[in-house]
């Protein structure tokens, strides 16, 4: 049951879940934006980075940390991959974009499911202990989920807005041939780009996995939130994925509090859509 005691709470989730959502969220942005493409394999990627961290922390002994890195590095390796053999081979071709997407998305949650069957693994916290923020106690992993989210989102803004690379993504997105005739290697930029996505993707899948536990449809859950989140925002709009995470971040946040079980999620789902009938193009962009 609501209380306004639980306030504090829900700000500290909807902090943790929106960053986390806007993380994620940024390199599907990037592969739409430039490539005109809609990745549905993302999500699935975000849970296999999850299990690789926490199966490189347990049979090999590697700490969280470097078991992260790893993780984000692989996921990097597969965005050029998946640049190469997907995006770039069937450029302007949607369904078999799609198609691709799904076979990957599948085989990927086959691959968990075996791996794991039912069970809920946890990735083992990368902070322990809590911090006493006035008469509020935060757990560190919290803390520490936020901070790292925020610190990449913010070096992720920093790429699109003030760097030759970022310059370079939104003449490609505007226009590709335009960007060509410039001397701008598109190939290369769409390479790096979705490289960056996906270890980004990869990083959120495994602090998330500490924070929230690994499952096989985790992809699948955040897969949907990616695709609502971007939706409100508007194709194209960066600036409006900051602001639609953050919302999304709250519905996730305050709902289970109100509604007990899957209704929660439910819920939310039908605010997105009632938003999307009343702003079908999203509140910051143009229509997907």
């Amino acid at each position: 049951m609501f209380s306004i005691n639980l306030m504090p709470n829900i700000l500290i989730n909807t902090c943790v879940l929106g960053v986390m959502y806007i993380l994620t969220s940024l390199g599907f942005a990037f592969i739409f934006n430039m490539l005109s493409s809609i990745n549905l394999a993302h999500g699935a990627l975000y849970m296999i980075a999850a299990y690789a961290c926490y199966y490189i922390s347990m049979l090999f002994g590697a700490s969280n940390w470097v078991a992260m890195i790893i993780s984000a590095v692989i996921l990097a390796a597969v965005g050029l991959v998946l640049e190469r053999f997907m995006f770039r081979l069937f450029f302007n071709d949607f369904d078999k974009i799609i198609m691709v997407g799904v076979a990957i998305m599948t085989i990927l949650q086959t691959a968990a499911t075996i791996a794991s069957g039912t069970k809920t693994l946890v990735i083992t916290s990368y902070a322990t202990g809590s911090t006493i923020i006035g008469k509020i106690s935060i757990s560190n992993e919290k803390l520490l989920t936020f901070g790292i989210g925020l610190v990449l989102l913010l070096a992720s803004l920093y790429l699109v807005n003030r760097t030759a690379l970022g310059r370079q993504m939104q003449a490609v997105s505007q226009d590709r041939l335009g960007a060509a005739l410039q001397g701008i290697n598109i190939n290369k930029v769409s390479a790096l780009i979705c490289a960056i996505g996906c270890a980004l993707a990869a990083i959120a899948g495994c602090l998330m996995g500490a924070y929230q536990g690994l499952s096989s449809t985790m992809g699948d859950t955040m897969n949907l939130r990616i695709l609502m989140l971007v939706m409100l925002a508007g194709a194209g709009s960066m600036n409006g994925i900051l602001i639609t995470g953050i919302v999304m971040g709250f519905l996730d946040s305050l709902f289970p509090v109100i509604i007990q079980g899957n209704a929660a999620s439910a819920a939310a789902i039908a605010i997105v859509v009632v938003l999307l009938l009343i702003k079908p193009k999203g509140f910051f962009g143009h229509e997907m």
